[in-house]
């Protein structure tokens, strides 16, 4: 099942029918082996039927932005897991990935995975519109050293220490963080807020909000780890911006996550008492 869902992500882009189909199956199977129960079907059955008549609206009217207005929240709310019925897979608890590492839990998230599904009905160009790029390429060569760049200076800032990973549970982390984590939140805070923000505001305001407001995303880790996921949100951003594809924002996202669980304590470095 947990297969079927990440192949119909990877095919959103690329064939929507063949996408949806296994999204279908996905969901049937999730519903028999109560992943899916009551409360998230009944809430999926609304989500989707607003999804629906979203994409046989003609035009931009109150209807209109009355059902965007409803698939945003109905995103938002999937990512923060609000909408009960869902039995997510929890993967490893509390685990260390090494001695200086914080004990950390991760999921395989059905809920969450649903966003750019939900998105796409209100936004077309969710995941593929026009590339803004820099005028040298030799910045993409920029925004890449960033992010080991950026690892560092958390190093040095206190939060993280160099710490070398190889966890058994590696390829259950590369799944959930590319599919369930990345993809989902880049197709909510790039594909959609910051190309609606762009839209109204112009490219630089809309990288700069949505920065901040993924940074604000992270505030239960505190002000240091809101500090640096905006910063992060700027590097996600300008790949969005320069390549016009969720895709790659999303491919920069999880490459960041890899190097931060490969060479660094993960998800921070748990201070020793004394």
């Amino acid at each position: 099942m947990w297969y079927l869902l990440a192949a119909s992500l990877l095919l959103l882009s690329f064939h929507r029918r063949a996408s949806l189909g296994l999204l279908a199956i996905a969901l049937v199977l999730a519903a028999i082996d109560e992943t899916l129960q009551w409360q998230a079907i009944a809430a999926l059955v609304g989500i989707g039927a607003v999804a629906l008549w979203q994409t046989k609206i003609k035009e931009r009217g109150t209807t209109a932005l009355a059902g965007e207005a409803l698939l945003l929240l109905s995103a938002v709310a999937l990512m923060l897991h609000f909408i009960p019925g869902f039995n997510n897979l929890k993967i490893i608890s509390a685990v260390k990935a090494g001695p200086e590492s914080a004990p950390f839990s991760f999921y395989y998230n059905f809920d969450k995975a649903l966003i750019p599904f939900v998105l796409l009905a209100c936004l077309p160009t969710l995941l593929k519109r026009p590339a803004v790029g820099p005028k040298n390429r030799l910045w993409w060569l920029v925004l890449i050293l960033s992010m080991p760049l950026l690892l560092l200076v958390a190093t040095l800032a206190g939060g993280l220490r160099v710490e070398l990973h190889q966890p058994e549970w590696l390829g259950a982390f590369m799944l959930a963080n590319l599919f369930f984590v990345s993809f989902a939140e880049e197709a909510l805070f790039r594909g959609y807020l910051q190309q609606r923000v762009s839209q109204k505001l112009g490219n630089l305001w809309g990288l700069l909000i949505a920065a901040v407001i993924f940074g604000l995303a992270h505030l239960a880790g505190g002000p240091l780890l809101v500090f640096f996921a905006t910063l992060t949100g700027l590097i996600y951003g300008l790949a969005w911006l320069w390549s016009g594809r969720v895709w790659v924002s999303t491919l920069v996202h999880f490459a960041f996550n890899l190097l931060h669980l490969l060479f660094f304590t993960y998800p921070v470095w748990q201070h020793q008492p004394g």
